[in-house]
C-alpha cells in the first residue's frame, strides 16, 4: 500500500494476522551481507595461497615395456595350404603349442620321397669325391714313376755320353801316337832314300821303310775315323738327351693335367655335395614349417586367416597373439614446447577409460580413480604426429594399476610439475607464461632411458 497520504492508517491494521502482508513486508538486512562477503572475499584469498602442482596433461594408451610383450602377428614362413585349425579365438596357448597344419602348394616340394630322393643322391655324390681323391692319388703316385723313369733315362744317356767322349779321349791320345810313328817313319824313309841313292842300302831296306810308312799312316787315318764317329755318336747322345728330356716334361706335363683335372672334378663333387646336403636340410626344415607353432604362451586374439582349404602366401599374417604375462605401461605423446619440463623418474597421475575418476588437476593427492606413474623413457626423435613419445611406468609405491587393464585401451596422464602457490599459477596462465622446470629430488636422478619412436598414434 502507498504511503501518500497525511492521514495514516497504519497504526489501525493489524499486519501480523494478515498473511499477505507478513509475505510482502520488507525485513530489513541489517550487517549479514557485509559479513558474509568479508568472509568470502578472505576465503579467497586465503585460498590463492594454497599450493598448486603445475602439470602437463596429455592422452595415449597402453603398451608394454618390452617389444616381446606386445601384441605378435605370427606370419606363416612358407607358402601353403590350410588344413587344420588346432585354436580359435581366445584360447589360451602355451610355447610351442601347434596352432596350424598346412599343406604343401609348390610343385617342386609336392614329391611325398623328396628327402629320400635327395639324401640318395647327396650319398651319391658324396662316394664320388672318393673316387676322384683315389684318382689323384693314382695319378700322383703315376707322376713320380714317370719323374723316377725320366732320371734313369737320363743317367743312362749320360752314361753313353761319358763312355763315347772317354772314347774319343783315347783314340785321340792314339792319334797323337801314330802321327809321331808316321813322322819317325817318314823321316827313316828320307834317310834310307838317300842312303839307297848312295849305294849304301839295299832296295830291300827301302821298300820296309815305305811300307811301315804306309801302315802307319793307315793307323793314323782309321783313328781320325774313329774320332770322327765318335764326335758324331756324342752329338746324337746330346740330341738324344735332349728328346729324352722333352719327351717326359711332355708326359709329366700330361699327368699333372691330369690330376688337376681329377681335383677340379673332386672340389666340383664336393659342392655338389655340399649344395644337396643344404637341400636336403633345407627340404627338412620346411617340413617343420608345415606345423605353425606359437613362439611364446599367449592367448589367441585374432585369426587372420579362417577356412579350410585357403591359400596362403608367404610371410602372410595367421593369427595374432597376445602374450600371457605383460609389463603394462603407458604412451603419452607430449608437445615439444613441454618436452624440456620432463625428466627421467617424473611422478606422474594415470586415468584409464573405464574407471571413473574425480580429478584435482592442481592437487593430485586429493583425486580420486587415478593411479600413481613415473617417466621410464623419452624419446630423443620425435614421432610422425609432431610430438614426443614417453612411456610410463607403474610405481612401486602407492595404487596399484587394474588388473583388468588391457593393451591398446586408452589412457590420460597428468604429467606433474613444480609445486607453487595458487596465485602464481593463475598470474602465470594469465601471461601465458610456461610451467616452471621440474626439479627432480637428489639421490632419484638417472641417467634418461631412450627408445627407438614407434609409429606415433594419430
Amino acid at each position: 500500500m502507498l504511503n501518500i497520504s497525511d492521514n495514516s492508517i497504519n497504526h489501525k491494521i493489524a499486519y501480523k494476522e494478515s498473511k499477505v502482508f507478513s509475505a510482502l513486508r520488507t525485513k530489513s538486512s541489517g550487517r549479514m551481507p557485509v559479513v558474509i562477503t568479508l568472509g568470502v572475499g578472505i576465503l579467497v584469498v586465503a585460498t590463492l595461497f594454497l599450493p598448486w602442482t603445475q602439470n602437463v596433461r596429455v592422452e595415449g594408451y597402453l603398451t608394454t615395456l618390452k617389444p616381446n610383450q606386445r601384441p605378435q602377428a605370427i606370419p606363416s614362413v612358407i607358402s601353403g595350404k590350410i588344413e587344420q585349425w588346432y585354436v580359435q579365438e581366445g584360447s589360451f596357448v602355451e610355447a610351442g603349442d601347434t596352432i596350424v597344419f598346412l599343406s604343401e602348394v609348390k610343385s617342386e616340394y609336392l614329391d611325398p620321397d623328396l628327402i629320400r630322393r635327395t639324401s640318395e643322391q647327396a650319398d651319391a655324390k658324396n662316394k664320388s669325391i672318393g673316387s676322384y681323391v683315389d684318382k689323384r692319388k693314382s695319378l700322383e703316385r703315376q707322376y713320380r714313376a714317370l719323374e723316377e723313369a725320366r732320371e734313369w733315362k737320363l743317367k743312362q744317356v749320360e752314361n753313353k755320353i761319358e763312355q763315347t767322349r772317354l772314347k774319343i779321349v783315347n783314340d785321340s791320345t792314339d792319334l797323337k801316337a801314330e802321327k809321331i810313328n808316321l813322322n819317325i817313319a817318314e823321316k827313316q824313309l828320307v834317310r834310307t832314300q838317300q842312303l839307297y841313292d848312295k849305294g849304301l842300302k839295299p832296295l830291300t831296306d827301302l821298300e820296309i821303310k815305305k811300307m811301315k810308312r804306309q801302315e802307319v799312316s793307315a793307323k793314323v787315318n782309321v783313328l781320325q775315323n774313329k774320332i770322327a764317329i765318335g764326335m758324331n755318336e756324342l752329338l746324337q747322345l746330346n740330341i738324344e738327351k735332349s728328346a729324352v728330356r722333352n719327351e717326359y716334361e711332355d708326359k709329366l706335363a700330361k699327368s699333372e693335367s691330369d690330376q688337376f683335372t681329377a681335383l677340379s672334378k673332386q672340389l666340383d663333387a664336393v659342392a655338389s655335395t655340399s649344395k644337396l646336403q643344404n637341400q636336403l636340410s633345407n627340404y627338412n626344415q620346411r617340413q617343420n614349417m608345415y606345423y605353425v607353432r606359437a613362439p611364446q604362451s599367449g592367448y589367441i586374439t585374432k585369426l587372420v586367416k579362417k577356412g579350410i582349404g585357403e591359400i596362403v602366401k608367404e610371410g602372410a599374417d595367421l593369427v595374432t597373439v597376445m602374450p600371457a604375462e605383460i609389463d603394462l605401461a603407458v604412451e603419452v605423446y607430449v608437445k615439444p614446447q613441454d618436452l624440456p619440463l620432463l625428466q627421467n623418474d617424473q611422478t606422474a597421475r594415470l586415468i584409464f577409460d573405464g574407471w571413473p575418476a574425480v580429478v584435482f588437476s592442481g592437487w593430485p593427492n586429493t583425486s580420486f580413480g587415478t593411479f600413481p606413474a613415473e617417466i621410464y623413457a623419452i624419446d630423443r626423435y620425435i614421432s610422425d604426429n609432431g610430438k614426443y613419445r614417453v612411456l610410463l611406468q607403474p610405481t612401486n609405491e602407492g595404487k596399484i594399476w587394474p588388473d583388468l587393464l588391457r593393451v591398446g585401451s586408452g589412457a590420460k596422464a597428468i604429467l606433474l610439475l613444480n609445486d607453487v602457490p595458487l596465485w602464481y599459477e593463475i598470474w602465470r596462465q594469465l601471461n601465458g607464461f610456461p610451467p616452471d622446470f621440474y626439479k627432480p629430488k637428489e639421490g632419484k636422478q638417472k641417467e634418461v632411458k631412450t627408445k627407438a619412436p614407434l609409429k606415433s598414434v594419430k
